[in-house]
């Protein structure tokens, strides 16, 4: 019984793990850019407004920022999207976009850059940030 439950019990957990993501908002609002048009598509050619999340593995702020952004993103149900770009996977679009520090998170609607910014934000910065995106 032992030896059973050993090679479940890592399993047994990533089930209602993943089925909570899948269906959570935040992972319908937010993704991760997989390369060049990859990008043009879900992000320059969106109708809706994105907010891009240029960010590293090895950048401590970016850890704090990013999912305090999805959170905020998550909670305007829909009606703004969140791309997370690593710099270190996507030189070429850290370059086009003048990314010279990180984190740097831009707000773009139908492809243009309309606001951005640098560094930690708290929740109420990053919502006024979101809204305006919004509106605009």
């Amino acid at each position: 019984q032992r030896m059973l439950s050993g090679p479940l019990a890592p399993r047994a957990p990533l089930v209602p793990h993943g089925k909570a993501f899948g269906t959570s908002a935040s992972c319908r609002s937010t993704f991760n850019v997989q390369d060049g048009s990859d990008f043009q598509d879900r992000v320059v050619n969106n109708p809706k407004p994105v907010v891009v999340d240029f960010h590293a593995q090895w950048c401590g702020p970016c850890k704090i920022l990013g999912p305090r952004l999805e959170k905020m993103v998550a909670k305007q149900e829909g009606k703004v999207l969140m791309a997370k770009v690593d710099i270190d996977d996507h030189t070429d679009l850290a370059i086009e976009y003048e990314v010279s520090a990180v984190p740097t998170v831009l707000a773009m609607k139908n492809g243009d850059v309309v606001d951005k910014f640098v560094g930690i934000k708290d929740e109420d910065q990053l919502e006024a940030f979101l809204k305006k995106l919004i509106g605009a």
